[in-house]
């Protein structure tokens, strides 16, 4: 296969571009990426150096039309996984233009070339956000009404419209696929994970939103990589496709789980004021995936935490790369008028 991913230089597109390469050698595998803040190329090197003619970086925007369009005819591209996205919900509630712009009409653009190239199939990669928010019990299904309740995921939801009526409009063959949290390796640490472990590795305040309480269900990424290898072979045409890691838990038992993995105690937690529109619970039901795809989560949320800490204890330097000038910045502005 001849396969486009785009934001493959972010924390799921690297992650997915090393299992493909894996498990498919024989594959093509083209990457396009914008590279913003979040995107780095040093997290491919391994790939790079190992793949040879088997992997190319075009460094661009999904938003760029004909260069999205001259990639998929001179490269011959027979499918796409668009994992290309602005993704944090804090710099949305800062300024929502860029998650409009890559999120919504970089997915128009990436649909509507494919189709006139004649690709075989788009994978759309979208999240667990565009429904909004839990009560305590229940869980999302593939069915459930879209109530997006922050920029960030009112511009997913826009984005996975578009890849619906692109399917039913054009009999495109586009599959979506919506996940729970994910952490892993080369995740960029402004997430949560990887916040708190630089936080407590350097002795400092983890800040913890509200009271904590907001309940995840955490996916490792490796399955959820895997969960998109299968819609992208065996999905059926204009199929929504939930994956989540049947691993819920509050925000804060996530902190103290990261203390204990780097030795600090919990005297370093500070709850600060809770973000606007913060949804309260979310949990992903995939039983269709398990249904129609034999998808099922392999890592634990323990045995997960625990190789990624271990990673980030490895990769000191990565961590320093990616901790530019302006990420700081940000970070330091947001929470200190949170505090």
């Amino acid at each position: 296969m001849r396969l486009l991913v785009t934001g493959g230089c972010g924390f799921i597109g690297a992650n997915f571009l090393y299992a493909m390469r894996e498990r498919h050698p024989d594959w093509r595998l083209v990457n396009l990426d914008k590279l913003t803040y979040a995107g780095n190329l040093g997290s491919l090197r391994a790939l790079e150096a190992e793949a040879g003619d088997a992997y190319a970086f075009v460094h661009g925007d999904i938003c760029d039309k004909g260069l999205v369009s001259r990639l998929l005819v001179e490269e011959r591209i027979e499918a796409v996984v668009n994992f290309a996205a602005e993704s944090h919900v804090d710099r949305s509630i800062e300024d929502a233009a860029p998650f409009v712009s890559t999120n919504v009409l970089g997915a128009q653009t990436i649909l509507d070339c494919a189709r006139r190239a004649g690709v075989g199939r788009v994978v759309h990669v979208s999240t667990d956000e565009v429904y909004g928010s839990l009560g305590p019990t229940g869980q999302f299904l593939e069915t459930t009404p879209l109530a997006p309740n922050s920029p960030y995921s009112a511009s997913k939801a826009g984005a996975d419209l578009l890849a619906r009526a692109c399917h039913e409009t054009y009999g495109q063959d586009v599959v979506v696929t919506r996940c729970s949290n994910n952490y892993g390796p080369y995740q960029f640490p402004e997430k949560l994970i990887p916040l708190m472990y630089v936080k407590a590795a350097r002795g400092e305040a983890l800040p913890v939103y509200g009271d904590g309480r907001n309940v995840r269900d955490w996916i490792f990424v490796d399955d959820h990589c895997r969960g998109v290898e299968l819609a992208l072979l065996h999905g059926r045409p204009g199929a929504v496709y939930n994956f989540g890691g049947a691993a819920e838990m509050p925000n804060i038992e996530v902190v103290r789980a990261i203390l204990r993995l780097t030795g600090r105690d919990d005297t370093l937690i500070r709850f600060v004021t809770d973000r606007p529109g913060h949804d309260r619970r979310y949990a992903m039901n995939f039983d269709l995936a398990a249904r129609e795809l034999g998808f099922a989560p392999s890592v634990s949320f323990s045995q997960g935490l625990e190789r990624t800490i271990a990673w980030y204890q490895a990769n000191p330097a990565w961590l320093e790369e990616v901790q530019s000038g302006a990420y700081l910045t940000f970070m330091q502005s947001w929470y200190k008028g949170r505090a």
